[in-house]
């Protein structure tokens, strides 16, 4: 059965929402740092990690697209740890030039 080519596009463009939500999150984190608040920025980078990890637990494999890197257990501990890692380094330095 073919699909028609309106249907076509809204599965392929369904199937990248989740990742163009992370993208977006991630986007707005570099727009922060750009604005000199380094540490918004990368707690923002941090949550995008951690709103990729659930919805990679959420969605399909099919669904998921570019999320879907490894099996769905291990993108999401990767995601997930990485995301606090981000976070935690970022809340926990202080001084240095960047602080205003």
């Amino acid at each position: 059965m073919e699909l028609l080519p309106e249907q076509r596009w809204r599965s392929a463009a369904g199937r990248h929402l989740p990742f163009a939500l992370v993208l977006a999150i991630t986007f707005l984190g570099f727009v922060r740092i750009v604005q000199y608040h380094w540490r918004q920025g990368v707690v923002l980078i941090g949550l995008a990690l951690l709103v990729a990890a659930l919805l990679r637990i959420m969605v399909t494999d099919e669904q998921a697209g570019l999320l879907a890197i490894r099996s769905r257990s291990v993108d999401a501990l990767l995601y997930t740890g990485l995301g606090f890692a981000v976070i935690v380094v970022a809340m926990t330095i202080i001084g240095g030039p960047l602080e205003r």
